[in-house]
């Protein structure tokens, strides 16, 4: 005991040299060895999950830094107060706020952390979306608690009381402190204090802040989940669910027997569930690679009416299946992944990639083909936790995971990561490797030169305009890379028995005045490699019909919840539909014997029709045509079915 007194004592001695923000500094120093301490007793209790992944060390570090992250996360409401409550006059009152909010804080952590090992043991993971969710359904909660854990309600309860009679021990001393500082000092020391708690929350001086996905260090989503602490996983969870309330039901309600019935689907486990009869018959299905291209739109397409900065990708869809109106699902390269790897319908709520109740068992090619035997990877130049990626890969069928960190001596490394010439060049070395072991392999790589501020390296092209960093010189760039990688991949001995997808994932700034700028959502794609043929491909077709074709060409046999189109199965020509989420406006485009006709569904509002002109880009208002009615039902049911898909989460492998 004497031990423990003197280090109270060292705690707030050293706190106290902060004056007014002695508080927030004992804090973290509690916080730290509390939270470090309970996720040492979990990494022990799961001790051979962890060690087999090689990281304990790093789990262990990663965990301090996410506990700095949280508890400035605590701190800093009481600090922005601070230059008003924390001067002479209104110091009692400092006193007082400070000393009950720290408690209460300190005590929710012990509270969360003492309710871990009974979630964990139930859910494998710590408190997350469905601690949040049950929280709004006690009566319901409390039975199920009281009925089967009841060991686990006395323990929180017993740590909750002992913890709030220590903490009041802990930080009586504060209450009997007295103002030393004058208000010059707080007003002058204030704003280093913030600076250094807002640096805490972000927890790195790179390109993006911190975020659950960086801390996704293993495939094992329970041991990440041990990196993070409960408090700030259920915080995360919090400000995921307050995203997630924004649902396809602001453009109207619809029975759900109706909704399958419009959409062709089936109210069973997996609605939408269907068995893929490949068009292309093999004894070994192919490889597949999808390069996917950041924000190429077809206006830097001249073929597609853009500017003239894709000579590459000119030449080479005279090899393969060229697709002339094709279009994207969303504004946002998560959208263009979602599309791509899941073939999940755009809503107006963040893409799946981000959401929580997609982080695991959710549908993606990569789970379906790691299911037959495939290897399967991302590989990006930046960091790949950006926009949540890593954690949604990792939990839905991707094994490998390359990223900024794994590219050694890069041509050129900007604000988004290394250039495209070095993620191709990287690629291209995976590929060599998965040829050469022999097993099948499915590779998206993921460009990023095309982002502003647009930087490549000099002496790769000549440039279109000046100044060099505009948008223009950057996709030609990245058609540079794009060319000089399939002059190594024809050569190479993968070639042959690989097919190779080169999309988009959506335009640059999506903007206009239309409701839903059609025009901005044109992209190329292009499918090559193997025994592809050469084909234009003229009908309406959209992102979510790729992963489907793309498997029918590899001929992979299996079941899929998935409803794009097989492509490769239908006449160049089939009239087609399209989809595009823009903000809150839902686009609806179908080919039809009155042209390309569009609904936009919008909230509040009655939905409002167009037709468009593929030759002047142009959508031009129309008054509701003979066939509204039922155009804007199949708009609205195609909207609602993946609202209903990802909420009761039947959207994922049989």
């Amino acid at each position: 005991m004497p031990l423990i007194k003197k280090l109270h004592l060292s705690i707030w001695k050293l706190s106290s040299k902060l004056g007014p923000f002695a508080p927030f500094i004992a804090m973290l120093i509690l916080g730290l060895v509390i939270l470090s301490a309970t996720r040492l007793g979990l990494v022990l209790w799961k001790f051979e999950r962890v060690t087999s992944t090689g990281k304990l060390a790093e789990i262990l570090l990663q965990g301090i830094r996410v506990d700095v992250i949280q508890l400035c996360l605590i701190a800093f409401i009481p600090l922005l107060l601070a230059p008003i409550l924390a001067t002479q006059r209104m110091f009692k009152a400092w006193q007082k706020f400070s000393y009950v909010w720290v408690s209460i804080a300190l005590v929710l952590l012990v509270f969360l952390e003492a309710a871990t090992p009974g979630f964990i043991s139930e859910y494998d993971v710590r408190p997350n979306r469905i601690f949040v969710e049950y929280l709004k359904y006690p009566h319901e909660v409390f039975s199920m608690l009281w009925g089967g854990f009841k060991l686990e309600i006395f323990s929180a309860l017993g740590a909750v009381a002992l913890a709030v009679w220590l903490v009041h021990k802990f930080m009586r001393p504060w209450l009997t402190m007295s103002s030393g500082w004058s208000n010059t000092k707080v007003w002058l020391v204030w704003p280093l204090i913030v600076i250094l708690a807002a640096l805490g929350i972000r927890s790195t001086l790179g390109h993006r802040p911190a975020n659950p996905a960086l801390f996704a260090i293993t495939a094992d989503n329970m041991v990440n989940s041990l990196v993070l602490n409960s408090g700030y996983s259920v915080v995360y969870a919090t400000y995921n669910l307050m995203k997630e309330t924004k649902s396809s039901d602001i453009y109207g309600k619809m029975p759900r027997e109706e909704i399958f019935s419009i959409t062709g689907t089936k109210d069973a486990d997996i609605p939408t569930q269907t068995t893929l009869h490949p068009s292309h018959k093999r004894d070994k299905p192919l490889n597949l690679v999808i390069i996917l291209q950041e924000s190429l739109g077809a206006t830097f397409v001249e073929s597609l009416g853009g500017v003239p900065v894709t000579p590459n990708l000119e030449k080479l869809k005279e090899q393969g299946i060229w697709f002339e109106q094709l279009y994207a699902t969303g504004t946002r390269s998560v959208r263009g992944i979602e599309a791509v790897v899941t073939g999940f319908q755009p809503t107006p709520a963040d893409s799946t990639v981000k959401l929580s109740k997609s982080q695991k068992n959710f549908f993606s090619i990569a789970a379906l083909l790691e299911k037959q035997g495939y290897n399967t990877e991302f590989i990006y130049g930046g960091e790949s936790h950006f926009d949540n990626m890593r954690s949604f890969f990792l939990g839905n069928g991707f094994n490998q995971i390359v990223d900024q960190k794994d590219f050694k001596n890069p041509v050129f490394s900007g604000s988004w990561g290394v250039s495209d010439e070095d993620l191709l060049n990287k690629t291209h070395e995976q590929l060599m490797a998965h040829h050469q072991a022999g097993k099948p392999f499915f590779t998206l790589a993921f460009s990023s030169s095309n982002h502003a501020p647009f930087e490549f390296p000099d002496g790769r092209i000549e440039l279109y305009e000046q100044p060099k960093a505009t948008d223009n010189n950057a996709v030609k760039y990245a058609d540079y890379a794009i060319g000089e990688f399939f002059k190594k991949a024809q050569q190479s001995p993968y070639w042959k028995d690989t097919v190779f997808l080169i999309v988009a994932d959506h335009d640059i700034r999506v903007r206009g005045e239309a409701l839903v700028p059609i025009t901005h959502f044109h992209i190329p794609a292009l499918i090559l490699g193997a025994d592809i043929k050469p084909q234009r491909y003229t009908g309406l077709a959209s992102q979510l019909d790729l992963p489907v074709t793309m498997l029918s060409l590899m001929g992979i046999q299996g079941q899929h919840p998935m409803t794009g189109r097989d492509l490769s199965s239908l006449a160049a020509d089939t009239p087609g539909r399209a989809m595009m989420q823009y903000n809150d406006n839902y686009g609806w485009m179908e080919e039809s014997p009155q042209g390309k006709q569009v609904v936009v569904l919008r909230s509040g509002k009655v939905p409002a029709h167009g037709t468009y002109d593929t030759k002047t880009k142009r959508m031009t208002e129309v008054a509701p045509p003979t066939n509204a009615k039922e155009l804007e039902q199949r708009a609205l049911a195609n909207v609602l079915l993946p609202d209903l898909l990802y909420n009761e989460q039947r959207y994922h492998l049989p």
